[in-house]
């Protein structure tokens, strides 16, 4: 069904304006703006990591179209954690305008701070803890602690004359986190004895059954996964997963093993998770990479990035052979990590790659190494119940999981009518205790490549994917623009479609007929000859060969 886009209505006096500008129906770039009394209030600004159809981008991150003339507007970003894909795309914002204060917890802001500093951004920054409560502009903010695969995790509590939302950020509810740090469903309780007049929560694990499983569970598995390794082990994870890193941490400890980070982002994140109190490493534990090579391989564990099979990573360049680190028989590679969606491909290579290099290759498949840090249906039924909210605004999640995080709603007696399945700049209004559809921005995808932001267009996506699956052909032609007489040429070039160009020799008379007719039926422009060639060229490899290349046609006068 395609998307109808109509411009927003005014914004009645008194009313809540919720415009998503990422996150719905996609894992990654979350990213909502509120809207009160003309000022503006960000929560996450994320980015999202390109899929295989995307060649070359780096990253993709939120349209901020909708809010692009209304800079000065904005009071102030809050950050729920510090994932990639709920801070990545704030120095793209802060570019824009820098002085827009980030408010987060001590790890998001410190993992943020050191993120701008390589974008030569000095930011504003205001530390806010769980239970702590302040005004920005007209936004009446409350924070609560809940419990994620990154400590210091928040929901927000956003009140106004309006209403009173809950954004639970990303969440599950570990009874037992390593950190122990709970989900404070206490507060969750309490806002909802105030009554949530929106309840905008994480459907990343709507779809999935139950509870989902302690991480507790998981560090014994580890252990003795290390416990069995001959050779060198080698660990891969998201470089902002402390909790999963303190597990691999104990377990090289208790197994006599040597720590080495690898990755730029890993090296960072931890240092910074180190200093602040974050992640405990006994004395003499960590050695740098240079020392770990010359050391025996069963003493050594590498904690590395590229579990999710991207290209440049250290793990990918592991199994291509690239890194200094060599991987082979009697070595263990764990992935701790879950597979985002659409990289499923990327991570199969990647396993498949260290295999044929002779490693055991250990992963959420075939062992219990990693667990989610989002909440699955049980737990989500659990909110509802507590919370009991009058509407319902998922958020975080495919278009699977937004709808199985409704039927869970309705299922717990919210009305079908009080729940909605948005878009990204789907603009919906709160007012009276009712959500009310105002509006739909044309948004897209802006994509980073390179130094270049937002210059890219589906339409170069397009074009990349032609050329790298089926091949580019160029021809020049010289000709004699009164009769179409070929002067030079036909000279066909291939790149990706045909090693012997002498295949081209039977399209090369259809060429030079056509341009004699198109001469002799009036056409005396070069662009147009252009076309008679790009027709004649296209039709002729589509019908012989089943091929739809890219066609360059070059058509000189004489």
């Amino acid at each position: 069904m395609p998307r109808i886009i109509s411009e927003p209505q005014p914004l009645e006096t008194g009313a809540l304006r919720i415009i998503p500008l990422g996150g719905i129906g996609e894992i990654g770039r979350n990213m909502t703006v509120y809207e009160f009394d003309g000022r503006l209030l960000i929560v996450d600004c994320g980015v999202l990591f390109p899929e295989e159809t995307q060649p070359g981008v780096d990253l993709i991150l939120p349209d901020f179209t909708p809010i692009r003339d209304r800079l000065d507007d904005i009071v102030g970003i809050v950050l729920t954690h510090g994932h990639e894909d709920h801070i990545g795309a704030v120095p793209y914002l802060l570019k824009l305008r820098e002085d827009i204060t980030l408010y987060g917890s001590r790890l998001t802001l410190a993992l943020m701070e050191a993120k701008l500093k390589e974008h030569k951004i000095t930011p504003k920054l205001k530390v806010v803890s769980d239970d702590q409560r302040l005004n920005v502009g007209p936004f009446d903010l409350e924070f609560v602690a809940v419990n994620h695969s990154i400590p210091d995790a928040l929901a927000v509590a956003i009140r106004t004359p309006a209403g009173l939302v809950l954004a639970t950020g990303d969440f599950k509810m570990d009874q037992l986190p390593l950190d122990n740090r709970l989900t404070d469903l206490r507060a969750f309780a309490r806002l909802g004895e105030e009554g949530v007049d929106v309840f905008m929560t994480d459907s990343t694990n709507a779809d999935v059954p139950g509870f989902t499983p302690l991480e507790r569970h998981i560090g014994p598995v580890i252990e003795q996964v290390m416990h069995r390794a001959k050779g060198k082990v080698v660990v891969a994870s998201f470089a902002s997963h402390v909790h999963r890193v303190q597990q691999i941490i104990d377990a090289a400890v208790a197994n006599g093993r040597h720590i080495v980070f690898v990755g730029r982002s890993m090296v960072r994140n931890m240092g910074i998770a180190s200093e602040l109190g974050y992640l405990t490493i006994p004395a003499g534990t960590v050695v740098d990479l240079k020392d770990a090579v010359e050391m025996p391989d069963d003493r050594v564990v590498f904690m590395s990035t590229g579990s999710q099979g991207e290209p440049m990573a250290v793990l990918s360049r592991m199994a291509n052979q690239e890194h200094q680190i060599e991987v082979g028989k009697g070595d263990t590679v764990i992935l701790a990590s879950s597979l985002i969606p659409g990289n499923e491909n990327a991570v199969y290579r990647v396993i498949n790659g260290l295999i044929a290099l002779g490693a055991n290759v250990v992963h959420k498949g075939n062992a219990k190494v990693h667990v989610s840090g989002h909440a699955a249906a049980g737990e989500l039924l659990y909110c509802y119940n507590i919370v009991k909210p009058k509407n319902v605004f998922p958020i975080h999640g495919e278009v699977r999981h937004l709808h199985a995080n409704v039927a869970l709603a309705i299922e717990t007696g919210v009305p079908v009518q009080n729940t909605l399945i948005p878009e990204n700049g789907t603009v919906v209004d709160l007012k009276d205790g009712r959500m009310n559809i105002a509006g739909q921005h044309d948004i897209g995808f802006v994509y980073v490549d390179g130094s270049s932001v937002g210059e890219i267009t589906d339409a170069d996506l397009k074009d990349r994917r032609i050329l790298a699956e089926e091949g580019f052909i160029s021809i020049f032609v010289a000709i004699d623009p009164r009769t179409g007489a070929v002067v030079v040429g036909p000279e066909i070039h291939a790149r990706g479609f045909a090693e012997d160009e002498s295949v081209f020799d039977d399209v090369k008379p259809q060429i030079v007929k056509a341009l004699a007719e198109a001469a002799t039926s009036g056409t005396n422009d070069a662009g147009q000859f252009q076309q008679v060639v790009r027709r004649v060229v296209g039709r002729w490899v589509n019908t012989q060969h089943r091929r739809r290349p890219m066609i360059v046609p070059i058509v000189i006068e004489a």
